[in-house]
């Protein structure tokens, strides 16, 4: 237990962030499910529709620190390579 009372409210917020945190991964792995699936459907459409909202997404977490830019930028390679690949 933490025992001043910075200690204890750096408890709280890591308890909060770890939260929004985990939040946004899981809507990340969603989203990318949701690419992977529409890719294998051979829609162009909802392929790059999904790209796009992946990318949005991913994006929104570097914004916030969720994820490391290189992540999101390997991630956004990834995504570039199986949507608009000929």
């Amino acid at each position: 237990m933490a025992n001043t009372k910075s200690a204890i409210k750096a408890a709280r917020k890591s308890l909060r962030l770890h939260d929004r945190n985990q939040g946004v991964k899981t809507r990340l792995k969603t989203l990318h499910k949701k690419l992977e699936t529409a890719v294998k459907s051979g829609d162009a459409a909802s392929s790059k529709a999904a790209a796009v909202a992946y990318t949005s997404a991913v994006d929104k977490a570097v914004k916030s620190g969720v994820v490391h830019r290189n992540v999101a930028a390997r991630a956004k390679s990834h995504v570039a390579k199986i949507v608009f690949a000929k």
